[in-house]
């Protein structure tokens, strides 16, 4: 009987109480040891100011004390001023309860400002501030109710199968890409593919890359042990003529990154058929291929031969960097490696989260989201034209027919001081010698790489101005 008494007061007292981690030691009874403790806890400022404290039963179970014991506790410390109790309120820190000793005081840091840049035009990010919240939640909550239960066990390595049903439709669609749901494996971006497949012993060097290219991407190349061979670039993109005996050559042929312009239909086919003679493979870097202004959609080279092409895409650009989801369309042959090599349980990408995106595809979210800013960064990209032609007009705006950034190319030899002059005006952006590949024979260019899509809306007017300031005389 009494067994069950206090089975039932403990049940009770883990359905009203929070937790509160007390130890009753030294000298007394429990009474005592229980009002040194929690003096101790406010004292040393882990029980803050306001702060709400356990019922008596739910301390009293938790404690194995009597209920009194905790009441009488409590009554003394409100009687000292280190508690408070009010009907309705329950009891609480006092407010004005001791400060924490002189010796254990953390002294206070008054705030800084916010150091940075006034005008982020930096690339590789679109405009925060226009995610889509609203559609984004609809989709989650969708998603959620509609999620079975097994979705909340181990997850599989390729990803949720609705992620990669909805991915197939879309890709095919808008991309041209072709494949199934068998053949996607989910990632956390394009780095993250990177390391599965070169880290994860999947391919072996050396890789040939683009002369001009994210030296972060190269930086995971090399910790991976691959050895990176640039090809260089002309007007139709990369020369895919001096491809010589690398394993496999990484491509962005939609949009090169980040000069601009897409790869030329010849070289398409070329790059191809090198892959086919030897035995090699073509990784493809989508990375804004959603976003064109000026030209016909340019489909993926995966869709010249899926068995020689891994296309990898993200919605980092589309949607958020913060939303870490990516894609791999595999040829059949690298399934199985690459989920051996992601692992056998979902490690990186939320399964709900994939759910979410699967959704928000499948809604018409997506293309919805992807036409709004095409027309949102179209126009800024021709408001960053429209300032050039006013205030600088001897500098030329190129690669601006697609994508999130413009280049702009600067007289020779007055790169270096235009970063300069930029950074002086508040402004964060890059030069072209920034993503150069350091053993490239390609002649430099000078250049300024402006990303139009960062700033928020009512920042992008200022971000011109000064940025115009900053641009070398004739």
């Amino acid at each position: 009987m009494a067994d069950s008494w206090v089975n039932s007061w403990v049940d009770s007292a883990e359905r009203i109480g929070s937790d509160l981690h007390l130890e009753l030691t030294g000298p007394g009874g429990r009474r005592a040891a229980l009002i040194r403790a929690l003096r101790e806890a406010v004292r040393s400022g882990r029980l803050a100011p306001g702060t709400r404290l356990p019922p008596y039963r739910s301390l009293a179970a938790d404690l194995g004390v009597a209920r009194n014991t905790v009441a009488d506790a409590y009554a003394e410390l409100v009687a000292e001023g280190w508690l408070t109790a009010r009907q309705g309120s329950g009891t609480r820190v006092a407010e004005r309860a001791e400060p924490l000793r002189p010796a254990a005081r953390v002294p206070k840091k008054s705030p800084q400002r916010a150091r940075g840049p006034r005008h982020d035009l930096t690339q590789g990010t679109p405009d925060a501030s226009a995610f889509p919240r609203t559609a984004w939640l609809a989709s989650y909550r969708r998603a959620l109710q509609q999620a079975p239960s097994e979705v909340f066990g181990p997850g599989d390595p390729a990803g949720r199968v609705e992620l990669r049903q909805a991915l197939t439709e879309y890709l095919a669609r808008a991309r041209g890409v072709r494949t199934e749901p068998g053949r996607i494996v989910i990632c956390s971006g394009f780095a993250h593919a990177l390391r599965l497949l070169f880290g994860g012993g999947v391919l072996r060097g050396p890789l040939a890359v683009e002369a001009y290219g994210l030296g972060f991407h190269r930086e995971v190349l090399a910790a991976a042990g691959v050895r990176t061979v640039p090809l260089p670039l002309d007007e139709h993109g990369a020369r895919i003529d001096r491809l010589g005996r690398e394993r496999a050559v990484l491509l962005t042929p939609a949009h090169q990154f980040p000069t601009g312009g897409p790869l030329h239909p010849a070289r398409r086919a070329a790059v191809v058929d090198w892959a086919r003679a030897r035995g090699g493979l073509v990784l493809e870097d989508d990375y804004d291929g959603e976003f064109r202004y000026d030209r016909k959609p340019v489909g993926a080279v995966q869709g010249l031969d899926p068995e020689r092409v891994i296309h990898i895409g993200s919605v980092s650009k589309s949607l958020s960097p913060a939303v870490r989801l990516g894609w791999m369309v595999l040829p059949e042959r690298y399934v199985d490696a690459v989920r051996a090599a992601k692992g056998e349980r979902e490690a990186w990408a939320s399964v709900l989260d994939q759910l979410c995106l699967a959704d928000f595809l499948a809604s018409g979210s997506y293309d919805r989201h992807v036409r709004r800013m095409r027309q949102r960064y179209r126009g800024r990209r021709d408001r960053l034209v429209a300032a050039l032609a006013e205030h600088a007009p001897h500098i030329e705006a190129t690669g601006v027919a697609a994508g999130l950034h413009a280049v702009l190319r600067l007289p020779p030899g007055t790169e270096a001081s235009a970063v300069k002059a930029a950074a002086w005006q508040g402004i964060a952006l890059d030069g072209l010698a920034a993503f150069r590949h350091p053993e490239t024979d390609m002649p430099a260019v000078d250049g300024l790489v402006v990303g139009y899509a960062t700033p928020a809306e009512h920042a992008y007017g200022p971000a011109l101005e000064a940025l115009c300031g900053a641009l070398p005389p004739p």
